[in-house]
């Protein structure tokens, strides 16, 4: 069970896997906390390997006996991602990390979701 804010509270501005923003808090399983002097991370350790694909070897190898041209199916590209990209926030008092797969648009998307929980942490008033 997450605590995020109940109705008639601050509206979510931005969520990021298991954390939620609003003006003034961000909200994490383990609690909410005051937004101000909030700092965000990112980690890419994304790997991407190409190989040959296993269709490919197979119609080579039933293809090659007839024609030449079989070959041509050792050019079948597979392109796998492995590792994942996390997201931190730390700030007084408390630190998080949500951890995401990797993919073509991971790392873009998790750029641009840190640039926005930036522009929300700057925007957000000194705790009182």
């Amino acid at each position: 069970m997450y605590p995020y804010p109940q109705s008639g509270t601050e509206p979510v501005l931005l969520q990021i896997g298991d954390m939620s923003l609003t003006s003034t808090h961000v909200i994490l399983p383990h609690g909410q906390y005051p937004l101000h002097g909030a700092q965000w991370t990112v980690h890419d350790s994304t790997q991407i390997t190409e190989s040959i694909s296993t269709a490919g070897i197979i119609l080579t190898v039933i293809f090659v006996w007839f024609c030449l041209l079989g070959l041509l199916f050792l050019l079948m590209k597979e392109t796998r991602y492995l590792g994942f990209v996390s997201i931190s926030v730390t700030g007084p008092g408390f630190h998080h990390t949500a951890q995401f797969p990797p993919g073509p648009q991971s790392s873009a998307w998790a750029a641009q979701a840190i640039a926005q929980a930036r522009a929300i942490t700057a925007a957000a008033p000194p705790y009182a």
